[in-house]
C-alpha cells in the first residue's frame, strides 16, 4: 500500500526530463508561446501559454479541421454546366478551389460528349454563388499570387502563369492554353520572363478568365466556340446538361492545401463551410457563424478570434490551449499535414510572426501535439524549439 503511494507521488511530481525541456525551451526563446499535451491530454511543456497569438498560416489546420467537421473527407465541390435552344453555354460556379488545367481536360471531354461538336454560340459565366463584394480581411488588391480573389468560378487559383518576352506573352505550362485575357493581362501586369500573377480584385475579370480558359479546353476537346465569353447568369428553369464533380475528395485538397500553404484554396474551403451548412450565395458571416458553432460545441467559444480562413489577416488571434484542443481532434487525420521538415506540422509566417504546430514523435511521452509562436523573422527558431522538445522528451 505504500509502495503504492509513494509511486503515485513520484508521478505528481515533476520528472527531470520534465524540467530539462522546459529549460531548454526557455533558454531558447523565453518569449515564444509553446505548448505541448500528450496524448491523455497532460500539458508537458506550457510556456506562455494564455497569451494569444497572430497565428499565420496554422490557421489553415483549423480550416482544415472545420472543413472536416461540416463537409467531410469525401466532399467534392461541384460545377454546373447548361445548354439552351440558342447552343449558348451557361457555367455556374460552384467554389471548387481545384479548377487547374489538369481538371478542366477531362472536364471538357466530358463536356463535349454531353452536348455535342456543333459550335457553341457563346458562353456565359455565372458566379452568382459569391457575392460581388466578397472580400476578404489581409487580401490586399495587388497582382501577387497569394493575393487572389476568391471566387463562385476560378481556374488555376485564379491566377495566370505566363512567360514575357516584350510584347510576346506564352503560357508557362503546356497543359494550360493562353487566352487574350491572359496575354492582355500578361503585358500590363507581369514580369519580363517568367512568372505568375493574380487577376487582381474585379471579380468579372476572373470570371472573364474562366471563361476563356474552359472555352480553350473545349475547343482542344473538339469542341468549337463561336462566340463570345460575357458573365451573367443561368436562365431560370434551365436544367444542368452536365454535373462536374471535382476528381479530388475534400481531404485530397487539403493534404495539398497544408502543403502548399494557398491562401485562395483556404477560403474558398473555408467560405464553402457556410455556404454548405447555411445555403448559398457564400459570405464570411455566414462561414464565421459555423465556425464559431462549432468552437463553441468543443468548449472552444473563447479559443479563436476568426476573420477568414488562410490565416492571412493580423487580427485572427487564437490561443495555444485552443489550437492544441483542435490538433487533438484532428489527430485521425494528422497524416494530411506534411511540413517542410517531414513531419506533421504546418508552418505560419508572415512580417514579425513566425508559427509552428502540428504532431511530434518523442521516445518518452509518445506522439505529442505542440504549438509554437514567436515574435520575429527567425524562421529557424521555431524548428530549434521543436527539436528541443523531440530530444528531451
Amino acid at each position: 500500500m505504500w509502495s503504492r503511494l509513494l509511486a503515485l507521488a513520484l508521478l505528481a511530481l515533476p520528472t527531470p526530463a520534465l524540467a530539462g525541456v522546459k529549460e531548454k525551451v526557455a533558454a531558447l526563446a523565453p518569449s515564444a508561446v509553446v505548448l505541448v499535451v500528450d496524448a491523455a491530454g497532460k500539458e508537458l511543456v506550457a510556456q506562455n501559454a494564455d497569451e494569444p497569438f497572430v497565428p499565420a498560416s496554422v490557421a489553415k489546420i483549423v480550416t482544415a479541421w472545420l472543413a472536416m467537421e461540416v463537409l467531410g473527407a469525401d466532399y467534392r465541390f461541384e460545377t454546373r454546366f447548361y445548354l439552351d435552344d440558342k447552343r449558348v453555354l451557361y457555367v455556374r460556379g460552384g467554389g471548387d478551389p481545384f479548377l487547374i488545367s489538369e481538371e478542366l481536360a477531362p472536364l471538357a471531354k466530358d463536356l463535349v460528349a454531353k452536348i455535342g461538336k456543333a459550335p457553341l454560340t457563346g458562353i456565359v459565366v455565372d458566379g452568382s454563388y459569391y457575392p460581388a463584394n466578397l472580400r476578404i480581411p489581409g487580401i490586399e488588391d495587388d497582382v501577387v499570387a497569394y493575393d487572389a480573389l476568391n471566387s463562385a468560378l476560378a481556374v488555376n487559383f485564379n491566377t495566370i502563369y505566363a512567360v514575357r518576352s516584350g510584347a510576346k506573352v506564352r503560357s508557362a505550362e503546356t497543359q494550360t492554353p493562353i487566352t487574350p485575357l491572359a496575354i492582355a493581362l500578361f503585358r500590363a501586369k507581369g514580369p519580363d520572363g517568367e512568372g505568375r500573377i493574380s487577376l487582381g480584385q474585379d471579380p468579372a475579370v476572373g470570371l472573364q478568365y474562366a471563361g476563356e480558359l474552359i472555352g480553350a479546353f473545349i475547343e482542344r476537346a473538339g469542341g468549337a466556340v463561336h462566340g463570345k465569353v460575357s458573365v451573367g447568369t443561368v436562365p431560370e428553369g434551365l436544367e444542368p446538361i452536365y454535373v462536374h464533380r471535382q476528381s479530388r475528395p475534400l481531404s485530397e485538397i487539403l493534404a495539398q492545401l497544408l502543403l502548399d500553404s494557398n491562401n485562395f484554396t483556404a477560403n474558398q474551403i473555408f467560405l464553402e463551410i457556410g455556404g454548405r451548412r447555411l445555403g448559398g450565395p457564400v459570405s464570411l458571416e455566414k462561414s464565421l457563424k459555423v465556425a464559431n458553432e462549432t468552437f463553441a460545441a468543443h468548449g472552444l467559444a473563447d479559443a479563436f478570434h476568426l476573420e477568414e480562413g488562410s490565416g492571412i489577416s493580423r487580427d485572427d488571434r487564437f490561443t495555444a490551449r485552443g489550437l492544441a484542443k483542435v490538433l487533438e481532434l484532428f489527430a485521425p487525420h494528422a497524416d494530411l499535414l506534411h511540413g517542410h521538415d517531414g513531419g506533421l506540422n504546418k508552418t505560419g509566417t508572415m512580417d514579425g510572426v513566425r508559427t509552428l504546430a502540428g504532431y511530434a514523435d518523442t521516445s518518452g511521452h509518445g506522439r505529442v501535439h505542440f504549438v509554437i509562436s514567436l515574435a520575429g523573422d527567425d524562421s529557424e527558431m521555431r524548428y530549434r524549439v521543436l527539436g528541443a522538445i523531440e530530444s528531451e522528451l
